[in-house]
């Protein structure tokens, strides 16, 4: 066979094709070297609580308040971090879905039929193994914590476990990923909510209303958006639901897009301006020329994604892995549906799920919609999702006492 024949013979075989992209390898690299942050910070949870518990709790368990006038907010710090802090790691995760929609991997909409079906999938079946071990009980009611993947670590165990993978399955991997928090934040939203405000919701979907007009607008100022984030953050919150799912949302709104040729030469003239006399003034132009070149949602991932990856998602594990683990705790975990519905629904569920799926999809398709990689991979991809932390413990903390 011809390397021409080769290559139609790969086209035929799957949509996935092309280099990935330098935004998507910056990505990669930021989330692996994140989960072995997150790691630390969950083993020196461990040890904190089991050392001295009573200081851990207290800690975060600590009351903080924002007062104007006679309206406040206060909430603990272990709150806080979970339904403020992690919402930015969320906006996080809308950016990118958002940028692989624009001009990434999924610009041509039926690249996406594979991984959204594969994270579904990826889903069903664990929730359906959960539940059957769970039935009849009240601990039913924790199927959504079988949901997600954990990003960072499954690309971190990824990277340890077969580190010359390629970036395509590496690809393949995140966006089947996202597609599940995506999903599992919107069941953390729907399934969920505690003492829900029809009220409050309406005020937060009138935000959103404003923020769409404003972007239709062209107003590209970053701090009108910031307001505006932080008061659907609040109706949110006020409203029963998790406020996490502002971030996604505020992300997925966030155009992605190439440079244009227009920006690019005013950036080009800037510098030029600049290069023929050094003054700070210039060189603030310049600047300000070079980022206005950059799509808004690039500006905002470089900005917050090392914040998200390297400080708010180690926060999160330190404030609730702190588990006093003895011998009392692990006989009621070993004989808990709680966990056989957790183990079986991650260990067994996920790679079913996400294997079984990939192959009928393959099947029912003609093969039009293949996964990138060999099915040993995908089984691969399937295991490492069978990681659960950030979204699965944000949805415990909902549904399980």
């Amino acid at each position: 066979m011809t390397s021409d024949n080769m290559r139609r013979g790969w086209t035929s075989r799957t949509a996935w094709q092309g280099r990935i992209n330098a935004p998507l390898r910056r990505f990669l690299r930021t989330e692996t070297g994140g989960a072995r942050v997150v790691l630390i910070a969950a083993l020196a949870a461990l040890g904190w609580a089991n050392l001295h518990v009573s200081s851990y709790e207290s800690v975060w368990g600590t009351s903080l308040s924002i007062q104007l006038g006679g309206w406040t907010v206060s909430h603990d710090l272990r709150t806080w971090i979970n339904s403020g802090l992690m919402t930015f790691f969320f906006l996080v995760a809308g950016l990118e879905l958002r940028r692989e929609f624009d001009i990434g991997e999924l610009r041509e909409r039926r690249r996406l039929a594979l991984p959204m079906l594969v994270g579904i999938g990826g889903m069903l079946v664990p929730v359906a193994i959960y539940l059957a071990i769970n039935a009849g009980r009240t601990t039913a009611a924790g199927w959504g914590a079988v949901m997600a993947t954990d990003t960072a670590l499954a690309l971190g165990a990824l990277a340890v476990f077969g580190p010359r993978f390629s970036e395509r399955l590496r690809g393949f991997l995140l966006t089947v990923a996202v597609v599940d928090d995506v999903v599992a934040i919107a069941v953390l939203a729907v399934a969920y909510p505690h003492h829900p405000s029809v009220t409050a919701l309406v005020v937060a979907a009138v935000i959103f209303g404003v923020v769409l007009l404003v972007r239709a607008w062209g107003v590209r100022f970053g701090p009108v958006y910031g307001v505006l984030g932080v008061a659907a953050w609040l109706a949110v919150s006020m409203s029963g639901v998790d406020p996490v799912a502002v971030g996604l949302v505020m992300g997925l709104l966030t155009y992605a897009y190439a440079p244009g040729r227009s920006d690019l030469q005013h950036a080009s003239d800037q510098f030029r301006l600049f290069r023929e006399q050094p003054t700070p003034q210039l060189a603030r132009m310049a600047r300000a020329g070079l980022t206005a070149a950059l799509s808004p949602n690039e500006r905002l991932q470089t900005l917050y994604h090392p914040w998200a990856s390297y400080l708010v998602v180690p926060l999160f594990a330190l404030a609730n892995v702190g588990i006093v683990i003895d011998a009392d705790l692990l006989a009621r975990a070993v004989a808990s549906p709680v966990t056989l519905g957790v183990v079986v629904a991650y260990v067994v569920g996920k790679p079913a799920g996400i294997l079984l799926t990939a192959w009928l999809v393959a099947r029912l398709s003609g093969n039009r919609f293949r996964p990138p990689v060999g099915w040993i991979a995908v089984l691969g991809v399937g295991t490492v999702s069978g990681i659960g932390f950030t979204v699965a413990l944000l949805i415990a903390t909902h549904a399980l006492d």
